[in-house]
């Protein structure tokens, strides 16, 4: 193992929680809180459910399934399946200046297995940011294949590394369980989303059964090659990687704190987009017959996202001219709006092909340092609205305020939470450094299910 990596895992062993400042810990603590709110929300999608009825008969016990009935599984399937529904609803968080949607990856299997191993809130938490961490540095050096999508890559040596803490693991069992988890490393193809092939989300999953698989296979006595990582990364699932920049600032410049939150319930590229076609209509205030047409010009990446006839609810989340159709009818493009019914809704299906995209390639050359967008609206009356941005609201360069992510999680928790209850949850969360056990969380749950 390069003595880069080596130097990473040491930190995630031996750090303690009081060394993390304050401020991290606490954007820590939202993160975690907007991320259980997509996995309750996640919970309740039709594959999902059927998922976790055909793996319940089987699956050992020791970790919660966040999901109606809190289900008591073994870690690894309880991580696996958190993980597939977190992913399935497409609002999870992610990393800004590099791919990767590194909570909905590593936390699973820090729930998981913390629970488990009866781990503190405090411990839980630290873990969760040094997993982070891990994704970040790594990501920062990680040269992805062009269609392989990050769920299962990097992020899944994360939560192996928080994984192998929690277990007690010292720097060369962390080293150790990162190492073995390359094994597990995944190449799911960015072409399912277009397609809405759900598959895609159970590489998501896969990240947090590895990160409670790994350390297992570590203190089994299994062992890897010491450059498993750099290999992994550079020649096998991805295209290229340089360890050199992985340490910088290792210890003041936090990962978690550089990410990017979603209120749009869609594929990240196409946030920039939607932020400038709210701002043109809140500007002309048209009805949707009123709409001719919607010019999107866009960095490639972004542009692609362009099929008018979205197949199925999943395919839905990364097709542009669908939110931006939504948007104009029900005016947002959140959970609510883009719900299974929008699909459906024949303004919606007539409304999403006067969406007109075009890739700029100067937008292109500024990615990822900025996200840009350019949205013109053209009524048929002859009234039209310019705006353009340089990258979308929620990042950590344009915060959306903690009052908005937090009225997120309500209305996700509340899919399957009492009101009280998930107010109850949110509180309890504030205050996680402070639970006994990270059991305190499922058994909070456990006593707020909606009826």
């Amino acid at each position: 193992m390069g003595h880069q990596v080596e130097r990473l895992a040491r930190f995630v062993a031996e750090t303690r929680c009081e060394e993390i400042p304050e401020p991290v810990r606490r954007h820590a603590r939202l993160v975690l809180l907007d991320t259980l709110g997509v996995i309750l929300a996640g919970g309740e999608r039709p594959e999902v459910r059927q998922l976790h009825e055909r793996l319940g008969s089987s699956a050992g016990r020791g970790a919660t399934v966040y999901a109606r009935g809190w289900p008591d599984h073994d870690p690894r399937t309880a991580a696996l399946l958190n993980g597939i529904a977190g992913r399935s609803i497409e609002l999870c968080e992610g990393l800004r200046l590099v791919s990767g949607q590194a909570a909905m990856q590593v936390l699973p299997a820090v729930l998981a297995v913390g629970e488990r191993a009866r781990s503190s809130g405090r411990e839980m938490l630290a873990a969760f940011i040094l997993g982070y961490d891990v994704v970040g540095r790594l990501a920062g050096g990680f040269t992805p294949r062009p269609l392989a999508h990050q769920n299962g890559q990097v992020s899944l040596l994360g939560a192996a590394a928080a994984g192998a803490r929690l277990v007690g693991l010292d720097a060369a069992g962390v080293s150790r369980a990162m190492r073995v988890a390359t094994t597990l490393l995944l190449t799911p193809s960015y072409t399912n989303a277009v397609a809405g092939a759900t598959t895609l989300n159970v590489a998501g999953g896969i990240s947090g059964f590895a990160g409670a698989l790994a350390p297992e296979l570590a203190q089994a006595g299994f062992t890897a090659q010491e450059d498993a990582v750099e290999e992994a990364l550079g020649q096998l699932v991805g295209g290229g990687f340089t360890a050199d920049g992985i340490l910088d600032e290792l210890g003041a410049r936090w990962e978690i704190t550089r990410n990017y939150f979603r209120l749009y319930a869609c594929c990240n590229p196409i946030h920039p987009a939607l932020d400038c076609l709210k701002a043109v209509l809140d500007e002309l205030r048209p009805r949707p017959d009123q709409v001719e047409r919607i010019d999107v010009a866009t960095y490639r990446f972004a542009s692609v996202m362009r099929n008018p006839d979205p197949p199925n609810y999943f395919a839905s989340k990364y097709s542009l001219p669908h939110a931006a159709a939504a948007m104009v009818l029900r005016g947002d493009a959140g959970f609510a709006e883009l719900d299974d019914t929008a699909l459906a809704d024949p303004v919606i299906a007539e409304l999403r092909h006067r969406v007109q995209i075009t890739e700029d390639p100067e937008m292109s050359a500024v990615v990822p340092r900025l996200r840009p967008a350019r949205v013109t609206l053209t009524l048929n009356d002859g009234r039209q609205a310019t705006h353009s941005t340089e990258s979308h609201r929620g990042d950590f360069q344009r915060p959306f305020a903690e009052s908005e992510i937090r009225a997120k999680f309500r209305e996700l928790a509340a899919t399957v939470l009492t009101l009280e209850g998930a107010a109850n949850v949110e509180r309890a969360v504030d205050r996680c450094e402070a639970w006994q056990s990270v059991g305190e969380l499922p058994e909070l749950l456990r006593r707020s299910i909606r009826q």
